[in-house]
């Protein structure tokens, strides 16, 4: 046993760098995605129809496409078009692809969240003298981020594997260097604790945010 876990350190080690890249594409997506998702739900429900319909074409660009393909058409397509590189440091253009992705995610959850709240909430609130922001602020956020916290949580554990496509561009995260060293030590052993890796961040989310799912369960 005391064997087992001193390899898996050793595998961890020699995947540090990996790790690390793959831990900052999941924090940064995480960190823009969310607040863009936001604003971008607000334009699909804009009641100006020329803004409605360009949101939700990106959106439906975003949804229907592969995430490898974003990756490449945001890296290569400024060269090819304008002659200029987009970064030296590739994962610029993977964390903005992965950022635009899920932001396409996030505001047809946080679309779903709003629109179910009833409007006569809206009404109550005009009544009693609160501005519309102040409104939705303080009284129907709160409930919305109640109702999308478990499609929120599936985005985020998608996000987690979804790190590894950053190897398209030659990025070294942590499932890239576990084939590398697999290859090298031909032995299947650094892809389990790749997916070992994985599965207990993915735990680790779950947990986490299934206590404050029950922390916002107001009924119990």
């Amino acid at each position: 046993m005391e064997q087992f876990f001193e390899y898996i350190g050793k595998m961890l080690s020699l995947m540090g760098e990996g790790i690390g890249n793959s831990l900052l594409i999941f924090a940064m997506t995480l960190l823009f995605s969310l607040p863009l998702g936001l604003f971008v739900s607000f334009g699909r429900m804009s009641k100006y129809k020329i803004v409605s319909m360009l949101v939700k074409f990106y959106i439906s660009v975003m949804r229907g496409t592969p995430l490898m393909l974003q990756i490449i058409v945001i890296y290569f397509c400024p060269y090819y078009l304008f002659g200029v590189s987009v970064a030296e440091d590739a994962r610029f253009p993977i964390i903005l692809a992965f950022v635009l992705n899920y932001a396409a995610y996030f505001a047809e959850i946080y679309r779903g969240g709003i629109e179910s709240i009833s409007k006569g909430q809206y009404e109550a609130a005009g009544v009693l003298g609160l501005s519309k922001p102040r409104t939705f602020m303080r009284i129907v956020l709160p409930q919305v981020i109640k109702r999308i916290l478990p499609s929120v949580t599936n985005e985020i554990i998608t996000l987690v594997k979804d790190t590894s496509l950053a190897q398209i561009l030659l990025t070294e995260e942590m499932f890239s260097l576990a084939k590398i060293i697999a290859a090298k030590e031909t032995s299947i052993a650094p892809l389990l604790v790749a997916g070992l890796f994985y599965y207990i961040f993915n735990l680790l989310i779950a947990f986490v945010m299934g206590r404050v799912e029950k922390k916002l369960n107001y009924y119990q």
